[in-house]
């Protein structure tokens, strides 16, 4: 069974940095691809990053490229997101998404398994 758990969500000031992980088990993320969502209240959960085969491949959605990477980290089926530069609109609930079965990268019915969330605040 695979089990998705994020971590590392927290209040940062608006400019501030912040590490996201998500442990995966019972999942091969080097054969597969794992992707970062994020989520407000009342809005559509969108993609935000998105790394295939441990970063083989990466995706980054515009609104976030150039201030968010996944960087890779000797931690086995464990995906990172980095985080700077924070800005007010990046205050959400971040998911990480396992699994992916085609389509779209950024699709939220494109990935099997997903994590619990991580809440991230940016105060001003």
């Amino acid at each position: 069974q695979v089990q998705l758990v994020e971590s590392g969500g927290g209040s940062v000031q608006a400019g501030g940095s912040l590490r996201l992980s998500c442990a995966a088990s019972g999942y091969t993320y080097i054969s597969n691809c794992m992707a970062w969502f994020r989520q407000a209240p009342g809005k559509e959960r969108e993609g935000v990053a998105a790394d295939c085969s441990r970063g083989s491949r990466t995706y980054y959605a515009d609104s976030v490229k150039g201030r968010i990477t996944l960087p890779q980290e000797n931690a086995k089926n464990t995906a990172y997101l980095q985080m700077n530069s924070l800005k007010a609109e990046d205050a959400e609930m971040y998911y990480c998404g396992a699994s992916f079965v085609g389509g779209w990268m950024f699709g939220r019915d494109d990935y099997k398994y997903w994590g619990q969330g991580t809440k991230v605040t940016v105060t001003s």
